[in-house]
Formats: C-alpha cells, sequence, structure tokens
C-alpha cells in the first residue's frame, strides 16, 4: 500500500510499505479521508515543533476516517462495509491517570502521527490502516468519510468546552478562526452559547466563522480597537474565551473586553506567553489548559454521524495521495484554506 511518510524538513514522500498483519482484536481499515492537521504541517514545514523533531521516516496523520475491510475473530463492535472514524489516541489503561479518567495524560501515550516518541507513533495517512477495536467508532453510512475525518479535530474542541464548564446562556469570545476556532464556534453553540463573536487577524477565514455559528467577527488587525470599544465597557462583556490562535497577543489584548471572573480556555499552542498577573488576578480570571480529548471523540462522532452539526462547510479541497505534496502547500495557506483532506482512494 502507499503512506505518506514525512523524512525531514520539506521532505514529504509517497512511498510503498507493508499491511500489517490482522489479529483477532484487530480492524482492518480502507482509508477513505484524513485531514490535514497543524502538528502535520509543523512537520512537513519545520521537522517538527518545539524541541520534538522527526529522527526517523514517519507515516503523518490522524484525523482519519474509512471503510472496515476486515475484522478479527473477537471483534463485535464493527463489520466489514462500515464506515469508521478512527480515533488515533491509544492510552495504556494502566497508569494512574488512565485510572482516574484522564486518559488524555496517559504515561505511555501512543497517538498516531507522532515523535514525541521514539521510535516515532507511526499515523494514518496511509491505504489501509490496521488499528484496535477500541480506536473504531461507527458512523452512518451516508454521513460520508469526509465528515467523519473531522471526529478528531472536533473532539478537541468538544473536550474545550467541556473544560470551559456550562455554556447555557453564555456571552463567548474565540479568538483565532482557524480549523480549530471554528470548530469551537460550532461545539459552542452545540452547548448553548447565547452569543459568539470570534477573531483573526485576516478576512480570510471570518465569513466561515459566521457561517458555523458565530455572531459576530472582528479582523483585530484591520479594526484593533473595536473589540476594547464594542465589548470593553463596565469592565467587561464576555463570560468565557475560547484562545485558539496560540498567539500571545490574542489571548492578553482581549483582557478588557473579559469580564471579572471570566474563565479562559487555553486551546492554541504558541510557546511561552508573557501574561500581565495584575490583571489576571484583578479580574479573577480563571485560565484553564485544554489538552487532546478522551470520551470527546465518540460525542464528537455522535453528533457528526445524527447530522447534528454538519461541518461540511469548513472544507477546502480534497486530494489524491500522489497529490500529497500540493495538499500540504495549500494546507499551510491559512489565505487560501481552512481544512484540506487527502483521499486514498
Amino acid at each position: 500500500m502507499r503512506a505518506v511518510v514525512i523524512h525531514a524538513e520539506k521532505d514529504l514522500r509517497v512511498e510503498e510499505m507493508a499491511v500489517p498483519d490482522l489479529g483477532p482484536l484487530d480492524v482492518r481499515v480502507r482509508m477513505k479521508a484524513g485531514g490535514i492537521c497543524g502538528s502535520d504541517l509543523h512537520y512537513y514545514l519545520h521537522g517538527g515543533f518545539g524541541t520534538i523533531r522527526v529522527r526517523e521516516p514517519m507515516v503523518l496523520g490522524h484525523e482519519i476516517a474509512g471503510i472496515v475491510e476486515a475484522v478479527g475473530a473477537e471483534v463485535s463492535r464493527v463489520a466489514p462495509g462500515d464506515l469508521v472514524a478512527v480515533n488515533p489516541s491509544r492510552a495504556c489503561g494502566q497508569c494512574r491517570y488512565c485510572q482516574s479518567g484522564q486518559q488524555q495524560h496517559c504515561t505511555d501515550m501512543l497517538f498516531y502521527g507522532s515523535a514525541m516518541r521514539f521510535p516515532h507513533v507511526q499515523g494514518g495517512f496511509r491505504q489501509q490502516l490496521v488499528i484496535e477495536e477500541r480506536q473504531a467508532v461507527k458512523l452512518p453510512n451516508a454521513v460520508g468519510a469526509a465528515q467523519a475525518a473531522f471526529c478528531e479535530p472536533f473532539a478537541v474542541c468538544l473536550h474545550a468546552v467541556k473544560r470551559a464548564g456550562a455554556l447555557l446562556g453564555r456571552r463567548v469570545l474565540v479568538t483565532g478562526s482557524g480549523p480549530i476556532g471554528v470548530l469551537t464556534v460550532v461545539a459552542a453553540r452545540a452547548a448553548g452559547a447565547a452569543e459568539i463573536v470570534v477573531t483573526d487577524v485576516a478576512d480570510g477565514p471570518l465569513p466561515t466563522a459566521l457561517a458555523m455559528g458565530a455572531t459576530a467577527a472582528i479582523n483585530v488587525m484591520a479594526e484593533p480597537e473595536r473589540l476594547k470599544a464594542e465589548y470593553g465597557a463596565e469592565k467587561g462583556s464576555f463570560d468565557v474565551m475560547f484562545e485558539c490562535s496560540g498567539n500571545q497577543h490574542a489571548l492578553t489584548g482581549a483582557f478588557d473586553a473579559l469580564r471579572p471572573g471570566a474563565v479562559i480556555v487555553q486551546i492554541g499552542m504558541g510557546g511561552n506567553f508573557t501574561i500581565p498577573m495584575n490583571v489576571v488576578v484583578a479580574k479573577e480570571f480563571d485560565l484553564r489548559g485544554s489538552f487532546r480529548f478522551h470520551e470527546e471523540f465518540a460525542w464528537a462522532a455522535s453528533l457528526i454521524g445524527s447530522g447534528r452539526v454538519d461541518l461540511s462547510p469548513l472544507l477546502t479541497a480534497t486530494f489524491p495521495i500522489e497529490q500529497a505534496v500540493e495538499a500540504f502547500d495549500l494546507a499551510a495557506d491559512k489565505s487560501r484554506a481552512m481544512k484540506v483532506q487527502l483521499s486514498f482512494d
């Protein structure tokens, strides 16, 4: 079969590789769709991120879905022909975090397409993938693999919304309108937020955010004073902020618009921030991190599979596996792309 393999910065190749054997509790999936994530782009553009570097050839990809082709003798949850979203997270189930229901913090996590461990954990951008039964989450076939492949990034946003607490009737600010920002809008809307304002430094993604449920959108580069002017009166307006850009200025630049006691959920990862702690203290902000997901993957599949959310407007383009380099180049151009997927047929 063919697979998309990163060797080093800007060295992405489509290569032949063997199909793994099928064990009694395994499922073999014929991959249909795979979304290019920000971490995939970091490996492609920079050879890694922070201190994490590609040290051996690694198959990329963790936003994946396909059709079950074969199952092991002891598999009962899915059958050949089923559409499944593949959960790329394989927690050990034994460490103290797994035992306490915090599987996203597993001390022996195997997460597809990650160079955090060595040997690296190979990813899902390949024509066939053998997974554990627990990783296969079934959706109605009519939903299609392209939408099913959104389960992973949507699960990230559902976990962030869970971290924020109750959103029913709340006023919400989302900074950064890339795929995670827009999916956070969808998740916040599903959780009952009354108002959702989104910001970005470019106009490009803002119409998509509005189409997916935002009530207002602001280009903070073109209108740097608008957020404070419209939402800063009486110590601020927003009850909850989701920071999705990973940019320090997006976080601190919104402080005037947050009311005292506001909850801030940091989703975007952007390295070290300098934060005015006097403002955090004086306005009693509640700053929370949000990392990956666990049970939220099944929630994402349920919301997508039931038709309660339609994420298809986020899909900019789909490329065949042979054009993986062109797909990654488009995905890296945020002025032209929201979400780019690969097709493995």
